[in-house]
């Protein structure tokens, strides 16, 4: 499904050839678009997005975007510039949203995101020194950033939904679906974490 709402979008947006401002056509099969005019053949595209679960070896990471649903925390991601590796900017993703530097990485597993577009999710994990980890949070990319502990983390796991706060107190934070590649990181540092105990 997420792979057919992503190519119809990319058909809804790539009607008209970049070279020569004519229509561009369909394939049978829906997997490109041609010029008849220039004979350009245009492929369906994706954008390489890094998500990165960061660690100081007993916490993680997680931050929310404004445009979040409300006490939902992530992993931090961002978008491939272009000619970067992974590791560029997988780097840079972690020193500009929250001011951290990155010491070890570790990749973890991929996902088609087909919103706002089309993305391919880059995950991995990532270690930061303990005694350097304390957050700037770039309030241009993201509302807030913090440490959790395992327990908040594995109590977070437990809820099947958006919590309710209890009796009106404090918020209640909450994590991505579990389908989600953030989700799955997750639950790859909780094992990582209960391995030895």
């Amino acid at each position: 499904m997420a792979r057919g709402r992503a190519l119809l979008h990319w058909h809804q947006t790539h009607g008209f050839c970049s070279a020569s401002g004519e229509p561009t056509v369909k394939n049978q099969a829906g997997s490109q678009r041609v010029c008849q005019g220039s004979g350009h053949t245009y492929y369906p595209q994706m954008a390489p997005v890094l998500i990165v679960l960061v660690s100081d070896g007993s916490r993680c990471l997680l931050g929310r975007q404004a445009a979040f649903p409300r006490d939902m925390y992530s992993a931090l991601a961002g978008f491939c510039d272009m000619g970067e590796t992974m590791e560029e900017t997988l780097r840079r993703e972690v020193a500009e949203e929250v001011g951290l530097e990155v010491e070890t990485f570790q990749f973890a597993s991929t996902q088609h995101w087909p919103y706002p577009q089309s993305s391919f999710m880059l995950a991995c994990h990532a270690t930061v020194n303990p005694q350097r980890c304390q957050v700037s949070v770039d309030k241009v990319e993201l509302e807030d950033a913090r440490w959790f502990t395992l327990e908040e983390i594995q109590e977070a796991l437990r809820r099947a939904s958006a919590p309710q706060a209890p009796g009106g107190g404090p918020p209640v934070f909450w994590l991505p679906p579990s389908f989600t590649i953030a989700h799955q990181l997750v639950q790859e540092w909780v094992r990582q974490q209960t391995a030895g105990v």
